[in-house]
């Protein structure tokens, strides 16, 4: 199913009137712009702060606001959302995830997480690990270690439509019969499983050089190995190689099927929010997202939508993203508590939604 072009249905008038809203007096302090992991439940209309003594516990009638700040190398606001938490709950942690991105003048990048469904990244976040309890208990989390060095393992799968995926940093994650690229920050390590196919083989160089060229301004060094002839460095982040699972073609055909895109320009220049259709056909052109407008990048096939913020977009286009995102969530009928959402401003895009465009400069 498709939404049919500028079928997006208009935001609820009060929606947009409660994203307008200032956050409560005390509400994010300036501390919040200082490097760290500030974790807040939410409670009614509010962002209450929690103590760091309790650590990793998720209530699931619970939502939380989870910000990741690296200072210069950039933050992350996680919206995590209990599997039993109210609607209202969810709605007011989306405002309050507006309102922080706001008070830190829309630089972030705003990821929903869904519980049992989060992100290789928002994991990485409490390395003791996360637990979920039952009912709406205040919880904690542990504040995050040093971002310094850059650990980070994709995983690259396909034969028509490859793409890359971050996975756990784990040998458990290899097989095969698929290209990894492990991020060491200074180091970019293009793993070639032994199965490979040679279209995974192509890909996986395209977009180590992607991350060489926009995350590291061309100052890592990608180092090519084959299965079998692990460098040290690699051994010292992931330990002894085990054995790995073998190639499975039908894998890649799955891979294949989940990996398809599709990109729509969101505006409201009719007076109320409307989306289009603008390619079905990744990879796209990066011309194709103009920095006035709103667009959607469609991976639902993969459980994931991307929005993305042009700079000279209206505040209320980029106050109501992912109003946008669920409204479009819906039409196309997939599984709200399994899709993520990623809001990306212009300028803060991550490897993973470059890599559905042809060239990004």
């Amino acid at each position: 199913m498709e939404p049919k072009a500028d079928s997006m249905p208009e935001v609820p008038e009060e929606i947009i009137h409660m994203l307008h809203l200032k956050a409560a007096p005390g509400q994010f302090g300036p501390e919040v712009q200082n490097q760290g992991l500030w974790v807040w439940r939410v409670e009614k209309m509010k962002a209450v702060r929690l103590d760091s003594s309790e650590v990793g516990a998720f209530f699931n009638g619970d939502s939380y606001l989870v910000l990741d700040n690296r200072g210069e190398q950039g933050a992350d606001i996680h919206m995590w959302i209990g599997e039993k938490s109210s609607g209202d709950e969810q709605v007011a942690c989306a405002m309050l995830s507006t309102q922080l991105d706001s008070f830190l003048g829309g630089e972030p990048v705003q990821h929903r997480q869904l519980q049992g469904c989060e992100t290789s990244e928002f994991m990485a976040l409490f390395p003791r690990g996360v637990s979920y309890k039952e009912g709406g208990v205040e919880s904690g989390f542990r504040k995050t270690q040093d971002s310094g060095t850059v650990h980070r393992l994709y995983q690259v799968k396909g034969k028509r439509n490859i793409r890359a995926k971050e996975v756990q940093l784990s040998w458990t994650s290899f097989n095969k019969g698929d290209c990894f690229i492990l991020d060491l920050g200074e180091r970019i390590v293009v793993w070639i499983g032994s199965q490979a196919n040679i279209f995974e083989k192509q890909k996986v160089r395209e977009i180590a050089s992607l991350i060489r060229d926009t995350e590291r301004h061309g100052k890592a060094c990608i180092v090519d190995v084959n299965e079998g002839e692990e460098p040290e460095e690699m051994l010292k982040v992931l330990g002894r190689m085990p054995a790995l699972a073998e190639s499975s073609p039908e894998e890649d055909t799955k891979a294949d099927a989940s990996n398809s895109a599709s990109l729509y320009k969101v505006s409201d220049a009719t007076g109320s929010m409307k989306t289009t259709k603008v390619s079905d056909k990744s990879p796209f052109e990066q011309e194709l997202l103009a920095r006035d407008d709103c667009f959607i990048l469609d991976n639902g096939a993969n459980g994931k939508i991307f929005v993305w913020k042009g700079n000279a977009a209206n505040a209320e286009e980029k106050q109501v993203a992912l109003h946008m995102a669920d409204r479009f969530i819906e039409q196309m009928n997939y599984p709200k508590m399994k899709t993520q959402v990623e809001i990306l401003p212009q300028g803060k895009e991550t490897i993973i939604f470059k890599q559905f465009f042809k060239k990004w400069n």
